[in-house]
C-alpha cells in the first residue's frame, strides 16, 4: 500500500508539473502554424483562433488579463489606401478591420515592468506581402514569422513565474503587425498599464530558423547604454550582430518612437520567407531553446537595475534609399562579410533570368562597388526599369560576371 500510495503521489506531482512548467515550445509552433488557423491574418477567423489559443496558454501560466476585453485587446482600424497617410484607429463602416492584441500581466508587485512581446498574426491565404507566385491560393502559415517569436515569449512566460520579482511583466502578443505594426502601435497610443514605469521591451520576430554559424542579430542595442554590456556576458556561443537602432520593420520600433528602450532578435530571412513552405517543420528548436535561455539571463541580469535609461539612436532608415526595380532575390542580412549575400532567388525576376543563385555574395553592381548592405542598396537605386547592367558576384573562390536587365 505505501508503495502504490508513492506511486500516486509521484504521477501526481509530474503531472502538475507538466501542466505549469513543460517546455512547450514545438507544441506552441505546432498549433499556431497549422492549416486549422489558415494563415491568421488580422480580422479573421483564423486570428480569432491563435487569439484564444495564446490566451489559455496566459491563463495556464498564472497570468493576469491586461486587455480591455479579458486578456484581448481589441482595435479596428480602416486599412490605408494612400501608403503616405496615417492608419485611422477606431472607425465604423465598410472596409473596417477589426484586430485583437493579447495581453497577459505578471504582477509582482514592483515599481517598474519589463514588456516582452511578439507578433502573431500572419499573411492568410498570401495577398501583398506574400512572394509567393503561383496562381493556386495557399496558407501561409507563418512558422518561422512569427510562431516561432510567440513560442519564445510563452516560454520566458513559464521561466519568469515567480523569478527576477524586482519587475513586473507584460506579455503581449501583437495582431496587424504584417499590415504596418498597427497592433503594437495602438497599445503603446491605449495603453493598459503606466507605460512611463516600462523598463525596457524586448521583442522577437523571426527566431525560428538559427543558421549553422549560430547568428542571432540584436537590434536596437543603442537604445540604452547597458544593452551592449548585458548582451555580450550572457553570450555563450551566439555570433551576435548588432544594430544600434531602434526603428526597424518589427513591433520594438512602435515602443522605441515612445522613448522606451528596446532589443529586438531575429535569426535571418530564408527561401520560404512569407511563402506557404514557412512550416514549423523547418524550425530549429534546438537555437530556439539557446535563444530563450540566452533572453532569460538578460532579463535576470536586468532584474536589479531599475528602470533603464533610454537613449536616442541614429534612424539608420532614414538613410535608406528608394527603389525604382528590384533584383529579385533575398539578402542574407545576417552577413558580415564583404558584400551582400544572397539567402534565395525569386522566380522569374532580374537575378533567376543572369543565373545568380543563393550563395553568391554580390561585389559590383553596375559600376559601383558592393562592400555592404547600404552599399548594394544605393547602387540598386541608380537603376530604373528597363536599364541593363552587369553584377559581379564571389561565387566560391571565383568571381563570376553576370548581365542584369531591370
Amino acid at each position: 500500500m505505501r508503495y502504490l500510495l508513492l506511486i500516486s503521489f509521484l504521477l501526481a506531482f509530474y503531472g502538475c508539473e507538466t501542466s505549469t512548467t513543460k517546455n512547450k515550445i514545438k507544441e506552441d509552433v505546432a498549433y499556431l502554424a497549422s492549416d486549422a488557423l489558415e494563415g491568421r491574418q488580422t480580422g479573421t477567423e483564423g486570428e480569432r483562433k491563435a487569439l484564444e489559443y495564446i490566451a489559455k496558454r496566459f491563463k495556464e501560466l498564472g497570468l493576469e488579463t491586461k486587455g480591455t476585453k479579458d486578456y484581448a485587446q481589441p482595435f479596428s482600424f480602416k486599412p490605408k489606401t494612400n501608403p503616405h497617410e496615417e492608419v485611422k484607429y477606431d472607425v465604423n463602416g465598410d472596409g473596417t478591420i477589426t484586430g485583437n492584441n493579447v495581453v497577459g500581466y505578471l504582477n509582482n508587485n514592483a515599481e517598474n515592468t519589463v514588456i516582452i512581446g511578439a507578433h502573431y498574426d500572419h499573411l492568410g491565404y498570401g495577398g501583398e506581402g506574400s512572394l509567393y507566385r503561383d496562381t493556386i491560393k495557399a496558407i501561409h502559415n507563418g512558422a518561422d514569422d512569427n510562431a516561432s517569436g510567440v513560442a519564445l515569449m510563452l516560454d520566458l512566460a513559464r521561466k519568469l513565474k515567480g523569478k527576477n520579482t524586482n519587475n513586473n511583466y507584460l506579455f503581449l502578443a501583437f495582431s496587424g503587425e504584417e499590415m504596418g505594426l498597427l497592433g503594437s502601435n495602438y497599445f503603446v497610443k491605449n495603453p493598459t498599464i503606466d507605460t512611463k514605469k516600462v523598463s525596457y521591451m524586448i521583442n522577437m520576430d523571426m527566431v525560428g530558423r538559427m543558421k549553422k554559424d549560430s547568428s542571432l542579430a540584436v537590434y536596437g542595442t543603442g537604445t540604452s547604454p547597458i544593452f551592449k554590456q548585458v548582451l555580450k556576458s550572457h553570450n555563450k556561443g551566439f555570433k551576435l550582430i548588432q544594430n544600434e537602432s531602434g526603428v526597424g520593420p518589427s513591433d520594438h520600433t512602435s515602443f522605441y518612437l515612445a522613448d522606451i528602450p528596446v532589443l529586438h532578435f531575429f535569426t535571418g530571412q530564408h527561401s520560404d520567407y512569407h511563402r506557404p513552405s514557412d512550416d514549423s517543420d523547418k524550425l530549429n528548436y534546438e537555437g530556439m531553446n539557446l535563444i530563450s535561455t540566452y533572453l532569460f539571463d538578460i532579463i535576470s541580469d536586468l532584474d536589479d537595475n531599475g528602470k533603464l535609461a533610454f537613449r536616442k539612436t541614429k534612424n539608420e532608415s532614414d538613410k535608406t534609399p528608394r527603389f525604382r526595380v528590384g533584383l529579385g532575390v533575398v539578402p542574407d542580412y545576417l552577413f558580415d562579410g564583404k558584400g551582400m549575400r544572397i539567402d534565395g532567388v525569386s522566380e522569374d525576376k532580374p537575378a533567376q533570368k543572369a543565373g545568380l543563385l543563393k550563395g553568391d555574395v554580390v561585389i559590383q553592381l553596375g559600376d559601383s562597388l558592393v562592400t555592404d548592405m547600404m552599399s548594394y542598396m544605393r547602387a540598386l537605386s541608380t537603376f530604373k526599369k528597363g536599364d541593363q547592367t552587369k553584377v559581379v558576384v564571389k561565387r566560391g573562390d571565383k568571381d563570376v560576371q553576370k548581365t542584369i536587365k531591370f
